[in-house]
């Protein structure tokens, strides 16, 4: 039973929003199509930054607790993680931002980015030695400028929102994970590439490194569930 200790932690993470999903007044199994091709664009660049940390010891895996499949030095579930994960973080969003008005929140778009980048370049300069210190938040502040500045989304300030809710459920994941009840973490950090503030058992890049990935398959589902609903309409959209 130790070795479907991941795969348990995914399968839990999943199954109550997968389930949800064909509810008739949420109705998310429309866009699983949409979701998938979003999780997809998203997962290419993460999988490979993870591979690549993954090599060079910046983390490992503990394979008593995996299945012992693996594929590019990854667990088959680190790669079920980028659909699994991101599964659960865009469904909770589309039901808060269907359900709830919590459009009210776009007038702090200015103070969350402003606010998010001055943090992580601060942290960027002060630990550039920390590897995945320095690569988490230059890449949550090229994610911020490039949604906020290029693509001028109005959701930021929502998505920010709603990440902060999906932390309830982000510590009993990815606390288990990197150890929490168990006898060895499944997800293993060498301590000179990261500054070393946990929560609880969570290294804090950990919470960035979510963030930035929820961002972006936030982008592209928005984006692929506009050009849906333009198709469903007989509406070409606008290039």
């Amino acid at each position: 039973m130790i070795a479907y200790t991941y795969i348990t932690v995914l399968f839990f993470t999943t199954i109550i929003c997968l389930i949800a999903s064909f509810n008739p007044l949420i109705k998310f199994n429309k866009y699983f199509g949409v979701f998938i091709k979003s999780a997809l664009c998203v997962s290419i660049p993460f999988i490979l930054w993870d591979v690549y940390f993954t090599h060079l010891g910046v983390w490992w895996f503990y394979t008593r607790y995996t299945l012992g499949i693996t594929i590019a030095g990854l667990p088959i579930e680190e790669w079920l993680f980028f659909i699994c994960i991101p599964f659960s973080c865009i469904f909770t969003y589309y039901c808060i931002d269907k359900f709830f008005k919590i459009r009210w929140l776009r007038g702090f778009n200015n103070m969350i980015v402003f606010f998010s980048i001055v943090t992580c370049s601060v942290m960027a300069l002060l630990y550039s030695p920390k590897i995945y210190t320095l690569i988490t938040t230059l890449a949550t502040i090229v994610t911020l400028i490039f949604l906020h500045f290029i693509a001028r989304v109005y959701w930021i300030s929502q998505a920010s929102f709603v990440f902060t809710i999906l932390m309830l459920g982000f510590f009993p994941v990815n606390g288990i994970l990197t150890g929490f009840g168990l006898d060895h973490p499944i997800v293993n950090y060498n301590p000179k590439d990261f500054i070393g503030v946990r929560m609880g058992t969570i290294p804090i890049e950990d919470a960035i490194y979510g963030y930035t990935q929820f961002l972006w398959v936030l982008y592209f589902f928005k984006k692929y569930s506009s050009k849906k609903n333009l198709k469903m309409l007989k509406i070409e959209p606008k290039e």
